[in-house]
């Protein structure tokens, strides 16, 4: 995937992307919704062998804001035309600017255009800023599961369970 748009371009993640997402998913800060408040405990290598996997139903993308990368995105695509994706704005001087929304504008219009049916993503009830912006692209509500998994530290997250369809997509690029 390649995206261009104004000053936002999202690619897909290569090898050379390996140590900035080691830097992302080792941030407590930035992997506290994922349910890893002390990060993920990865690095470099294994990362670079996830990229080297990677097919056009499965991938990690970067997302860039004036050459500069400021977060990832990635989606799963099933042989039924469901697409579950998630994105991280990882950097936070570019988190409550409206650049995730339109973001996530392109990311769907473009799984849309790759055949996607149905768009699915989870977010922690916690992360109401995320779900705003999930809503008003158009995302509805399914279900919320209350204290059903544990984070890292042993304490009860819920999850919020959205979906996606064509018709009710509202792009904000």
């Amino acid at each position: 995937m390649n995206i261009n748009y104004k000053d936002i371009l999202i690619r897909n993640a290569i090898e050379s992307d390996a140590k900035q997402l080691e830097t992302w998913w080792n941030d407590g800060s930035v992997m506290a919704h994922a349910g890893f408040p002390d990060g993920f405990h990865t690095n470099a290598e294994r990362i670079k062998n996830q990229i080297e996997n990677y097919t056009d139903k499965k991938r990690t993308l970067i997302i860039e804001y004036k050459d500069i990368p400021i977060g990832e995105m990635n989606y799963k695509m099933s042989d039924d035309s469901e697409c579950e994706i998630g994105i991280k704005i990882c950097e936070s001087d570019y988190q409550e600017r409206g650049i995730g929304r339109v973001v996530l504008s392109l990311f769907i219009e473009e799984l849309f255009n790759m055949g996607a049916k149905l768009i699915f993503l989870t977010t922690n009830l916690k992360n109401e800023r995320a779900q705003h912006v999930y809503e008003k692209l158009g995302f509805k509500k399914t279900k919320i599961e209350y204290d059903s998994w544990e984070d890292q530290r042993g304490e009860l997250q819920s999850t919020v369970y959205y979906d996606l369809t064509r018709e009710n997509f509202v792009s904000y690029k």
